[in-house]
């Protein structure tokens, strides 16, 4: 069976950016009856090595996950620090952020979509994998998140 450019048909996430992770959490929770998430801060720049359009930045975010049977919820509250996340938040307010994808080799997966014009924004790594924030809004309306869980 064909997989396509990411090798996966399956949406692992959503990822919703947020001005306030607590109440927005507390909505969520109480909308879906279940218990409300902790929430943590992505690791620090040393751990995650965290780079936006190419570059080290210090942003940070605190995340907020609900598992929905075979779909997470993601919420993104960011830090001030150049990111993805604070620039879409800033551009568009709160909302959808993403979609994202489990795949694996990342980074042949990168490399074709670049080679198809959809370049990394961001990218960094977290306990146990990483992933690719993919610019693909021209062509599919949206950024993509790649993870690949080791």
């Amino acid at each position: 069976m064909n997989q396509g450019i990411l090798g996966t048909k399956v949406i692992a996430q959503i990822g919703i950016l947020v001005h306030d992770i607590e109440a927005t959490s507390k909505a969520y929770a109480e909308m879906l009856g279940v218990e409300v998430p902790t929430w943590n801060w992505t690791d620090t720049v040393d751990m995650a090595k965290t780079e936006y359009l190419g570059q080290p930045t210090e942003a940070r975010a605190k995340l907020a996950f609900f598992n929905l049977g075979g779909l997470q919820l993601e919420l993104i509250e960011p830090d001030h620090n150049p990111s993805t996340w604070r620039e879409c938040l800033d551009r568009n307010g709160e909302g959808p952020h993403h979609i994202a994808f489990l795949v694996n080799g990342v980074k042949q997966v990168v490399k074709r979509l670049e080679d198809r014009g959809m370049p990394v924004l961001q990218r960094g790594e977290y306990t146990g994998g990483r992933y690719a924030y993919i610019d693909a809004e021209r062509d599919l309306k949206v950024i993509l998140e790649l993870l690949e869980n080791d």
